[in-house]
Order: structure tokens, then C-alpha cells, then sequence
């Protein structure tokens, strides 16, 4: 079994939506609105990832994780969205990996490639966002130096309000 991280193509736009749609359906069922997580489709989401493939926005950056040859997942990441965030934060604006592929280590994989990248570009600090109810990710998150500061806001994520918890960490050496 081999895990590769790596920039993503348009090729990988189709692989990238289902992971997207299934990840949602299995972690969000029960805090999204069921009617919502079913009405996913993964052409949508793959077409979402290609247009941001295909133009990307200056600063932004994605990552996909290959597994045996298939993509199984994916991690976004740049400047904190923020308004007040300094120049110093970066953000994991997101990280999703597909069902089948969990308990593989490769979520782990992706938020220490994100950390390090996030560092090496010039970032002091990140912070990412993530639902309270979203155990799993939580845990990953925890066990990787990541720390609920406190912070928590009401977002409207993709067509889907949700209710979320700050994580931040330090990326100094």
C-alpha cells in the first residue's frame, strides 16, 4: 500500500467529488439535515473542484492523497479567511477523505503535509474549523497539537448552515 500527497490535476476533479459527498454523508449525519446530505451529488462537487483546479485562487492551495493509485481524499489550505487574522496564520479550510479510506493514517498524513506546508510558505500559527459533533476528526485533530481556542461561529458551509469550534496551533519548530 503506498500513500501519495500530491498537487491534484483536473483528472482527479471526479475522485476528489465523491470523496467529498461521501465523507459529508458518513461524518455530518445527524448535525446537517439529512434531506441535505442526501441530496449531495458527487458530479456537483467534482465540477466545484475542477473550476478551482483549473483557476486557481493565488494563495490557496490543495492537496490530494493518493492511495494504491486512486484519490481518496484531499486537504485545502492558504491564509486564515478571517477578517481580523494576520498576516502570520494560515487555515486548513478543509480536509476530507473518503469512508472506504478511513483508519488508513491518511488523514494524519494530510494535516501534518498541511502543517508543513502551511510553515514552510511563511505561517506562524493555523486554525482550522470544525463541528462540535465531528468526533473523528476532533480526535485527529487533537492528537496532532491542534486545540479548540475557544473560538466558535455559525457558517454557512457549501449550502449548509453549520455550527463550528476553532482549532489552532502553533507551527514554530
Amino acid at each position: 500500500m503506498r500513500l501519495i500527497i500530491r498537487p491534484p490535476t483536473v483528472d482527479d476533479a471526479l475522485a476528489m467529488g465523491a470523496a467529498h459527498v461521501a465523507a459529508w454523508q458518513a461524518a455530518y449525519r445527524g448535525t446537517m439535515s439529512d434531506t441535505y446530505l442526501d441530496g449531495l451529488q458527487p458530479a456537483d462537487r467534482a465540477s466545484m473542484w475542477a473550476a478551482a483546479i483549473g483557476a486557481p485562487v493565488v494563495g490557496q492551495h490543495v492537496v490530494v492523497a493518493e492511495y494504491d493509485t486512486s484519490v481518496v481524499g484531499f486537504a485545502a489550505f492558504g491564509p486564515a479567511t478571517a477578517v481580523n487574522s494576520s498576516a502570520q496564520i494560515g487555515e486548513l479550510y478543509a480536509i476530507n477523505i473518503h469512508p472506504t479510506s478511513w483508519g488508513r493514517g491518511i488523514g494524519r498524513a494530510l494535516v501534518r503535509d498541511v502543517a508543513e506546508k502551511l510553515q514552510q510558505i511563511g505561517f506562524s500559527s493555523a486554525v482550522l474549523w470544525v463541528v462540535p459533533g465531528n468526533s473523528r476528526a476532533r480526535s485527529l485533530y487533537e492528537s496532532e497539537s491542534w486545540c479548540a481556542d475557544g473560538m466558535s461561529r455559525q457558517d454557512v458551509v457549501l449550502g449548509a448552515t453549520v455550527d463550528e469550534i476553532r482549532y489552532a496551533r502553533s507551527l514554530k519548530v
